[in-house]
């Protein structure tokens, strides 16, 4: 899979990108992830990303033409992105909606900065747009880590294990994650729950499964779903699919 960030920040978030699991997923060769300075873009000798909005008020917006210059000049090169917008106004992102991700071959995310988005940036190109919850922050960098890693992880073969992507909180079950214990067996007069020890693997199966369920209706009453019923998150709504074969990934060459 292919990721590229769009950000006036590529410095906040490149190292970000070559630790722990997205940057084991690259060694792999399982996904490449690039950021683009859009800035880059600009027609102007200050390189002016931004403006005062029309009809007043407070803050800068960002203009159209060097994002959309930029992620023209990028489907040139690598053919169509799935292009997310991360926005306060987009759909809540959820695990189902990271599972449908890892169908496409290339996905771009930009990242927002200032007061928002001038609104021709949403009218002249399609997008997906994307919020992680109901509140606001200085930008989408942020965001755009969490998308990508939240696929990322899904990829087959980034994992160490397959099982950890299905037996974990909103996995195959939709619900949250039982209990965990490692060693030692007592800590401050807490032991570890005995039939954990025992090694019996039936057993143990049925208490996580207990334990999962119990924890989802106390923490998260609104991810359980009545016997007969599919789970409310077990679609996010949005269609999905792979957009063509991969392009040659490398993106270090900015127009002149």
């Amino acid at each position: 899979m292919l990721f590229v960030i769009l950000t006036l920040f590529p410095e906040a978030i490149e190292p970000y990108i070559r630790s722990s699991i997205l940057g084991i997923a690259q060694e792999k060769g399982l996904a490449t992830i690039r950021t683009v300075d859009f800035r880059d873009f600009t027609r102007d000798r200050h390189r002016t990303v931004d403006d005062r909005p029309y009809g007043g008020g407070p803050g800068m917006v960002l203009k159209p033409e060097p994002v959309i210059d930029c992620v023209e000049w990028l489907e040139r090169r690598h053919g169509t992105f799935l292009k997310i917008l991360l926005t306060p106004a987009g759909r809540p992102f959820h695990q189902r909606t990271a599972e449908r991700l890892v169908g496409e071959e290339r996905i771009l995310l930009l990242c927002g900065r200032y007061e928002g988005f001038d609104e021709r940036i949403r009218e002249e190109l399609e997008w997906e747009e994307i919020s992680l919850g109901d509140f606001v922050l200085a930008g989408g960098e942020l965001p755009a880590l969490v998308v990508t890693e939240a696929v990322v992880r899904l990829v087959p073969g980034v994992l160490g294990d397959e099982r950890s992507a299905q037996e974990e909180s909103f996995g195959a079950s939709g619900g949250l994650d039982h209990p965990h214990y490692t060693r030692p067996p007592a800590f401050r007069g807490r032991r570890v729950p005995d039939v954990l020890l025992r090694g019996h693997h039936a057993e143990i199966a049925a208490w996580r499964a207990e334990r999962a369920r119990e924890r989802t209706l106390e923490r998260r009453p609104d991810l359980s779903a009545p016997a007969g019923r599919a789970n409310p998150r077990a679609n996010d709504g949005n269609g999905g699919g792979a957009r063509g074969p991969l392009a040659d990934h490398e993106l270090d060459r900015r127009p002149g």
